[in-house]
């Protein structure tokens, strides 16, 4: 960084330092954890309505209030995930692998300490390498092209294998299954209607939130309600790992840099949202951490470091091509615009120059607000981890609620909740049957990315594209993640009838 750039991060920390700012960015923060602990509802529908109560404010107040709850809903997100299975936020559904096992056994303190703390080291991250890379990010956002976003969306798609545990016959078949969900709705290119069933509701597509609730939640407090147990028994443990789970993180710290590197990159792509994400951070580590593919989905909390360092590190990735191109990272970025058209602030080449003091108070309140959270999420750890150990009669009304309401703001038609309905049955059937659920909501995310990018790469470049560099090394790494698995199975199983014997039985 060069002098000018150091000259306006300084006087950016400085503007921040202000009382009444810092007061607006830790506000900001208390409702992002809210947002976060409350199902389905996230920090996208909590952005868009604070937008107007920043009216009058000056732009670096208004952005640390608007940043402090985007940066930390995602912190809050893996409270409700570990401690009953119900992911907060679509960023969050993989926490739901490695922390409700954790608390299940106990150790709901030690996986929420991990959460928090590999929140905060990724959330620093993200705000780090937005700082350094705006002034040289322009050149390489610019080479990504639709081709590249199809491969990246090939290679996530190729993670299906790799999240099927023993299973990868299984895995790719749900996330078939997922890519034939992702199709209904309106074709984007000629307007048909496919599978809709004369259905309005269903003109847009299924919605995500009630999918991930209906798969992931719902199953859970049916298990819940069937065993008539509390989630965990065992309260000295649960207090006893909090900084246990923080020692955790500095363990595996460079597990938590890798993770946190993932997420600022893909948040920096437009289209990559956090649905997609935290499974590629999950789907890394399971592939190069030692002992993963045994442990992890057992309660490993090397899979909550991963998932949780790369959910809070996308959003200073997704600031970027927002502040640099006017393009939202995701879709809180996009709600994001709006504030900066409030405030007289056009994205762009001006952010970088004449309104870069501006733009480095964001790296500022990402940061901030990062620390705020995680620590006020410590500093009521125990009471959230104590919630575990409440009896199911007093957990089950509640959360239901919470969960149909989640589920309701979607798009806030009744729908969302046959939707959910749906996939709860389709989620309990595959949890009871041992078929894995992350391929298929995988494949239901990165579904209409793929689609949307290969028609625009072969109405552009014809079939060329396939042979654009970029392209061919995320083709080759996505065919080594898919048959990687396969070959495992092949040879653990003795050959294709093992495979198959194993495809049809319980696993």
């Amino acid at each position: 960084m060069d002098a000018g750039l150091l000259d306006a991060a300084w006087h950016a920390l400085l503007a921040m330092s202000e009382p009444a700012r810092l007061g607006f960015l830790f506000l900001g923060a208390v409702l992002g954890l809210i947002l976060g602990i409350l199902p389905g509802i996230g920090g996208v529908a909590g952005t868009a309505i604070l937008i107007p109560f920043t009216f009058g404010m000056d732009p670096v107040t208004a952005f640390a209030f608007l940043l402090g709850l985007a940066s930390t809903t995602a912190t809050g997100d893996p409270i409700p995930a570990i401690l009953f299975g119900i992911p907060g936020g679509a960023g969050s559904a993989a926490t739901v692998l490695d922390g409700l096992p954790m608390a299940r056994r106990g150790e709901a303190g030690r996986a929420l300490s991990a959460a928090y703390m590999s929140s905060l080291l990724g959330g620093l991250f993200g705000a780090a390498l937005m700082a350094v890379s705006l002034p040289l990010i322009r050149p390489l956002v610019l080479a990504v092209g639709s081709p590249e976003l199809l491969a990246l969306a090939v290679l996530g798609i190729s993670m299906v294998a790799v999240l099927s545990g023993n299973t990868p016959l299984r895995g790719l078949a749900a996330g078939a299954v997922g890519l034939l969900l992702a199709m209904v709705g309106t074709d984007p290119q000629t307007g048909t209607q496919r599978w809709t069933q004369d259905s309005v509701y269903l003109w847009e597509g299924i919605p995500l939130i009630p999918v991930v609730l209906g798969l992931f939640a719902l199953p859970e407090l049916c298990d819940l309600a069937i065993s008539r147990t509390a989630i965990s028994g065992k309260m000295f443990e649960i207090r006893g790992g909090r900084w246990e789970g923080a020692k955790d993180c500095f363990r595996h710290w460079w597990l938590i840099l890798r993770c946190s590197w993932i997420g600022s990159f893909f948040g920096a792509i437009p289209g990559i949202g956090a649905a997609i994400i935290d499974w590629l951070a999950y789907g890394h580590a399971l592939r190069t951490e030692r002992g993963a593919q045994q442990s992890f989905g057992t309660g490993d909390v090397r899979g909550v470091i991963a998932s949780e360092s790369a959910n809070n590190a996308k959003e200073g990735g997704a600031l970027v091509p927002t502040i640099a191109f006017g393009v939202p990272g995701s879709a809180g970025m996009a709600v994001l615009i709006g504030a900066f058209a409030l405030h007289g602030l056009i994205p762009g080449p001006e952010m970088l120059t004449k309104n870069l003091q501006v733009t480095y108070s964001m790296v500022w309140s990402i940061a901030l607000a990062n620390i705020a959270g995680a620590g006020l999420c410590y500093l009521f750890s125990s009471k959230f981890a104590w919630l575990a150990t409440l009896r199911y009669t007093l957990i089950l009304p509640s959360v239901l609620a919470i969960v149909y309401v989640g589920a309701f703001s979607g798009s806030r038609q009744w729908g969302d909740l046959f939707v959910l309905l749906a996939f709860g049955l389709l989620g309990w059937g595959m949890k009871q049957l041992k078929w894995p659920r992350p391929p298929l909501l995988l494949g239901f995310v990165l579904g209409d990315v793929f689609e949307r990018y290969m028609f625009i790469s072969v109405e552009r470049y014809g079939w060329d594209w396939l042979t654009r560099p970029l392209v061919l090394v995320l083709f080759g790494l996505a065919l080594v993640g898919l048959l990687r698995p396969i070959a495992q199975d092949w040879r653990s199983q003795g050959g294709l009838r093992g495979m198959l014997r194993g495809f049809g039985a319980p696993a």
